[in-house]
């Protein structure tokens, strides 16, 4: 069965983190993604390790963790952009290439005559994505620019960890991950535009826009009041009782959203009363005695183990769960029943295969598809170019002379 974006081409020229997320979804969907790759150098991430795949002894190849993360479903070309022969020959890959995606610094696609400006009249449908720390325009656009920039600079660090603590940023470069979702939308939406026009555009993507654009309600708390909210641990601003509680053998998640469901956690908890306590007895009463709350909440949860609140909890229909390390998440049932941890083949590998990580959308005509694994670097140059600009053997060794792939 083909994917939804069969028949797509995609030039990708991305690396690190935030577009190689956006293409490999692409990917996921059926498109056909020729990832260009530096000629004996290739993705910055084939290097960011350890843990590097092992191979049959045991050694580390040159494969790692990271790079596997995002790179599936992608055909590795290797090709010097910056010679002129290699620009060229991009060209030409372009012409027969839907969507172009970059996520290179403003201006450095000028110098290799690949900007969109240069390239938007003599490939009139292209859609042209471009990922950049800061976007196409704005007094920080010349920036360079990272998730953990955009983490600090955007607003997440100032509400996120313990308040007694320094700012944190998150565990997962989060606003890497979430602009090239955004970026996946936005090629989507121009795909579109271009069935109803025939003409293509520019998708202009930046780290800060991405990382303001999820403060979602925090954003909105300040925009709406004037104040300025401010680290709360695993608190929520707006709901209580929602945060991590204890219990006699550790900790679990209590993530009460209404008022009924308070008043099914008081009587399973055993404090029945509590759901008439004017104190507690709505959401509002419950955010403004938050310390109270929480106190008689943790005394009472502090009793028993984990398991007889999860158990008991979800059998009422109130919102609770574990805090799961990664190992618990990739042996949970349901993370396994929802196809969220999958095994594909990769020749470097000791045991043959590698374990990579699901594409979390479910269609129920079109389902993503896991055609291809991380390739090595270079691996389909010459396929790929003897398929799409229809290189000779001769062609190529010449290209290779010269180290244009």
């Amino acid at each position: 069965m083909s994917g939804p974006l069969t028949g797509i081409r995609v030039f990708d020229l991305t690396r690190i983190l935030a577009g190689p997320t956006g293409t490999q979804m692409l990917g996921d969907l059926g498109a056909d993604v020729i990832k260009i790759e530096r000629p004996g150098q290739g993705d910055d991430t084939r290097k960011w390790g350890p843990p590097f795949v092992k191979d049959a002894a045991g050694n580390d190849t040159s494969e790692s963790a990271y790079y596997l993360a995002v790179n599936r479903n992608k055909r590795s070309v290797t090709l010097d952009v910056a010679q002129p022969e290699g620009q060229e020959i991009a060209k030409r890959l372009i012409a027969k290439c839907d969507i172009f995606v970059e996520n290179f610094k403003v201006g450095d696609m000028a110098r290799y005559n690949l900007s969109y400006e240069q390239i938007k009249y003599d490939f009139p449908r292209l859609i042209y994505c471009s990922i950049t720390g800061f976007g196409q325009t704005g007094p920080y656009a010349p920036r360079a620019g990272y998730d953990f920039l955009a983490q600090g600079m955007g607003g997440i660090m100032s509400v996120t960890g313990d308040p007694s603590t320094p700012p944190q940023k998150v565990g997962v470069a989060v606003t890497d991950v979430i602009c090239g979702i955004y970026s996946v939308v936005g090629i989507l939406a121009a795909l579109q535009h271009r069935h109803l026009t025939g003409r293509g555009q520019q998708v202009d993507l930046g780290l800060l826009d991405a990382q303001v654009s999820w403060l979602a309600n925090i954003g909105l708390q300040y925009l709406t009041s004037g104040k300025v909210p401010q680290r709360m641990g695993n608190e929520h601003p707006s709901i209580v009782p929602y945060s991590v509680v204890p219990c006699s053998d550790g900790f679990f998640i209590l993530a009460v959203g209404n008022d009924g469901q308070f008043a099914k956690f008081a009587e399973f908890a055993g404090r029945k009363e509590w759901a008439e306590d004017e104190r507690f007895k709505t959401n509002p009463a419950r955010v403004r005695n938050r310390e109270e709350c929480y106190r008689l909440v943790h005394e009472v949860t502090s009793q028993k183990p984990q398991a007889y609140w999860i158990e008991g909890l979800t059998e009422m229909g109130v919102p609770c769960g574990p805090v799961n390390n990664i190992d618990q998440v990739f042996q949970d049932p349901q993370v396994l029943a929802r196809g969220m941890k999958v095994t594909m083949p990769h020749a470097l590998s000791g045991k043959g295969t590698v374990d990579l990580i699901g594409n979390p959308i479910k269609l129920s005509e079109t389902p993503v598809d896991y055609k291809l694994p991380p390739p090595v670097c270079g691996q389909h140059t010459d396929e790929v170019l003897r398929e799409l600009i229809y290189l000779s053997d001769d062609d190529l060794r010449a290209l290779r002379a010269k180290k244009v792939i």
